[in-house]
């Protein structure tokens, strides 16, 4: 079983920064995802800077979500983040 994640920041350039529950940061790239069915909302930059964590997952406004397995397994672990990355997460 993949660990909850416990904080999450939209960053620029539609990524997400997720902290989760044994581990440091990820970074979670949202743009293969963001001209697929519902996540098309999340262009609206608005929208997506509303992530929150819910339950261990990703939540949106309006029903979006994204379940805690694949926001682990699709993430780059905190040693792919970039220098401008690292620094909006201190």
């Amino acid at each position: 079983m993949n660990p909850y994640v416990k904080s999450v920041r939209a960053l620029d350039d539609y990524q997400l920064a997720l902290e989760f529950e044994n581990e440091g940061w990820r970074i979670f790239d949202m743009k293969p995802y963001l001209s697929r069915g519902i996540f098309v909302r999340l262009q609206n930059r608005a929208v997506f800077q509303a992530a929150r964590v819910v339950a261990g997952s990703v939540e949106w406004p309006e029903g979006l979500d994204l379940s805690y397995d694949t926001l682990y397994l699709e993430s780059q672990p905190e040693e792919a983040i970039d220098s401008q990355m690292a620094d909006a997460l201190s």
